[in-house]
């Protein structure tokens, strides 16, 4: 199997950080107030019914509804204390999978801005269309989505042609990678977007706003920088993960990423595609393979027990776990991880 490594860009410096602390905020559903608290730009529901948000912001500034974690991250450090931030996915949910209950839906009726990727989360995009909520960012144009990389092998391609053939009226979005925020630079830019979208929602504070997308992405840069100086040294370049959720990580930071299935964590690999990742292991001195915090398919342990690998955690940080570890914490933990199995120094 040929493998084409990611060239390594040129970097920004990174500027000096700056610290912001986020508010509580408040989460209304079906008539009743429920007060919770937001750290590093977490809201989570304790209702029953798994809510991510519930009904309106009043006096407590811009309701804006982010439909999964990074996003959230991302408006609440650009908000900060003008704007309520709730997410539609809960803490822990698969972004993908997500579903929204009947207070969702009307709270995303009545939110001042929502927040989404397109054709990320067909239940959100469903929402989006049928409430018609005032002001909608779709993140995609901002966070300049690559194409997936689709690992199948030739048999696998050669039985679902019939299928491709037939699926050709798909739109383009069906063949782009969603993960962008496993770059920090393109978090960056999708920050400035949001900024730029809470100042139309909100002129009075656009200047505010955009101050606290500045503050951002020089906190994204001193990660990007770490992950780029964590990385510079390795003995490996390749690195097999349970799915192809890690191009945009791969790409940025000069290693390849093999996925023993593509963009889809539930697509059961071949035989051939099996074999096929036991000869990149072997061609290539792989000593781990990397499993999900949430999705961790069964295949990659088997394929560690196989070949005697090291299993280890990679994040795609689509849903916060741990709510006391935020994005830049779960990238340093990547980091970590990262460097043990491509046995950097």
């Amino acid at each position: 199997m040929r493998l084409r490594p990611s060239p390594r860009r040129a970097l920004a410096a990174p500027r000096p950080q700056h610290a912001r602390s986020s508010r509580a905020t408040a989460l209304l559903a079906a008539g009743a107030v429920a007060s919770l608290a937001a750290c590093g730009g977490t809201a989570a529901s304790d209702q029953p019914d798994g809510d991510g948000a519930g009904a309106g912001a009043g006096e407590d500034g811009l309701l804006v509804l982010a439909a999964f974690y990074p996003l959230q991250y991302v408006t609440d450090r650009v908000g900060g204390d003008l704007v309520t931030v709730e997410s539609i996915t809960p803490p822990g949910v698969e972004a993908h999978d997500v579903e929204l209950s009947p207070s969702q839906l009307r709270t995303l009726g009545q939110a001042d801005l929502v927040v989404h990727l397109a054709d990320f989360q067909p239940a959100v995009d469903d929402a989006v269309e049928s409430r018609g909520p005032e002001r909608v960012l779709d993140v995609t144009e901002a966070a300049d989505l690559r194409e997936a990389d689709e690992h199948t092998d030739e048999d696998e391609h050669a039985d679902e042609e019939a299928d491709e053939h037939a699926d050709e009226e798909t739109d383009e979005h069906s063949a782009l990678d969603p993960h962008f925020w496993l770059d920090p630079m393109r978090l960056a830019a999708v920050g400035d977007a949001i900024a730029e979208a809470l100042g139309e929602a909100s002129p009075a504070d656009a200047e505010a706003f955009q101050e606290n997308a500045d503050v951002l992405r020089a906190d994204l840069e001193a990660l990007d920088a770490d992950l780029t100086q964590g990385l510079a040294s390795c003995e490996r370049d390749v690195v097999v993960t349970g799915h192809t959720a890690f191009g945009y990580l791969a790409d940025r930071y000069g290693f390849t990423e093999v996925g023993i299935a593509g963009i889809d964590p539930d697509t059961e690999p071949s035989p051939a595609r099996m074999r096929e990742i036991g000869e990149v292991v072997r061609e290539h001195g792989v000593t781990a393979v990397y499993t999900e915090s949430v999705a961790a398919p069964a295949v990659a342990g088997a394929l560690a027990d196989d070949l005697g690998l090291e299993v280890l955690v990679l994040d795609p940080v689509e849903t916060q776990v741990d709510e006391a570890t935020d994005y830049r914490g779960v990238m340093e933990l990547n980091l970590e991880a990262l460097r043990t199995g491509l046995g950097c120094s």
